[in-house]
């Protein structure tokens, strides 16, 4: 008899966070190395937060709270997403959390989920979990990596219950324009019984264009939407684990509320005072770590032009770019063969001593991630070493 359950023993470890734990024991072992891997902002928590959080444990913030969270953080939330009530609005550890909820108040087994790729490591294994579906659809470079009408037409079957959407999107960058959402729309008007998962977590973090929340442009279609988003890569509060869901399906809501009384009761309470006084307090620090986000973009895109047979999609928001470097594949160092991008991670790990993640991990072997979410001199090193490291190949 197996000891751990099927539906456990079929999800896969997170990769990103897999190399994280390599490289925190390549650092302990003595060996220098430079870490592109995790969407981890390299800011502080901004004082007027840390305040709020150190207030809050004075204040006895320390005993239970409403499963839904905080109402006065839930009212904060609300004042950001216009057209929602405080209950329907419910507060997680962290937004990854909350899409899990999601995804386990909706799926049942059978049903089919619609996962564009390259997508968020994470979301194939909620589905796992819940017993549902993946249906992974391909999106292409050309398209800027962005799920089309066509495609999305393409892959919904009598099956399918739930489509997720991540903009900007985690490992590309991408971001979808209003037009193109509209587009989406179209064709989801036609099937009334899809729900859309809108990850907006680096809604915040937008380089080029209008910072519109996915989610508005989705409106058309009511209850069916379920937004989700958090202030660890807004606010740099990634240890805070604060992030919610906002639905106006009350069915959702209420299966939602179950769910997270059963198994996590409420998000840390003192956490949750920190959270609203980031929403409610000055927002000059959102904007100068997006400046600084930006800068940041544009160092690591003229770095990697810098090396040849390299290309990649300019990414338009988020702290990512997703370069493919398959034409390095076939190439050789010693007796080993580059065959794929897991292959290359351990190559650039190995013998350049530059940890960054492997597209397989989010669904597209030719590219690895890359994080600038750390200071300029990581991104200056980084990339000289993974150029010097993929010159050396033969």
């Amino acid at each position: 008899m197996a000891v751990v359950s099927r539906h456990i023993a079929a999800l896969a470890e997170s990769q990103s966070f897999a190399m994280a734990q390599r490289v925190m024991q390549l650092k302990r072992d003595g060996v220098d190395v430079v870490s592109l891997t995790l969407g981890e902002p390299d800011f502080d928590t901004p004082k007027h937060i840390q305040q709020a959080a150190q207030q809050a444990i004075a204040d006895n913030y320390s005993h239970y709270g409403p499963v839904k969270g905080i109402l006065s953080l839930r009212e904060a939330i609300c004042n950001q997403m216009p057209g929602y009530m405080p209950d329907e609005i419910i507060v997680s550890v962290g937004a990854k959390q909350a899409i899990c909820n999601a995804v386990m108040a909706l799926v049942d087994e059978g049903d089919e989920v619609i996962v564009p790729t390259p997508c968020w490591v994470s979301y194939s294994e909620m589905v796992k979990l819940a017993g549902g579906t993946n249906v992974f659809v391909k999106t292409t470079a050309d398209a800027e990596y962005k799920l089309t009408a066509a495609q999305l037409c393409a892959a919904i079957t009598e099956r399918t219950k739930l489509l997720i959407l991540c903009s900007p999107n985690n490992p590309t960058g991408s971001v979808y324009t209003k037009e193109e959402i509209v587009e989406l729309v179209e064709v989801l008007k036609e099937y009334p019984n899809i729900f859309v998962i809108v990850d907006e977590v680096y809604s915040a973090i937008v380089f080029e264009g209008a910072n519109e929340l996915t989610s508005e442009s989705m409106s058309e279609l009511g209850e069916r939407i379920i937004a989700i988003n958090g202030v660890s890569k807004t606010y740099a509060m990634t240890g805070y684990r604060i992030g919610w869901m906002a639905c106006h399906n009350k069915e959702v809501i209420n299966a939602c509320d179950t769910l997270q009384g059963q198994y996590l009761t409420c998000a840390c309470m003192v956490a949750q005072k920190a959270a609203e006084a980031a929403l409610t307090g000055l927002q000059e620090c959102v904007e100068e770590m997006r400046k600084e986000y930006a800068k940041r973009r544009e160092l690591i895109l003229s770095l990697l032009d810098e090396i040849p047979d390299i290309t990649y999609v300019e990414p338009k928001g988020a702290f990512y770019v997703f370069p493919d470097v398959s034409k390095y594949y076939g190439k050789r160092f010693g007796v080993k063969t580059i065959t794929n991008s897991d292959d290359m991670v351990n190559y650039l790990l190995g013998e350049a001593h530059v940890a960054c993640v492997a597209g397989s991990a989010y669904g597209e072997d030719t590219c690895i991630r890359l994080s600038f979410a750390t200071n300029e001199a990581n991104i200056r090193e980084g990339v000289k070493r993974i150029k010097e490291a993929l010159l050396q190949l033969k």
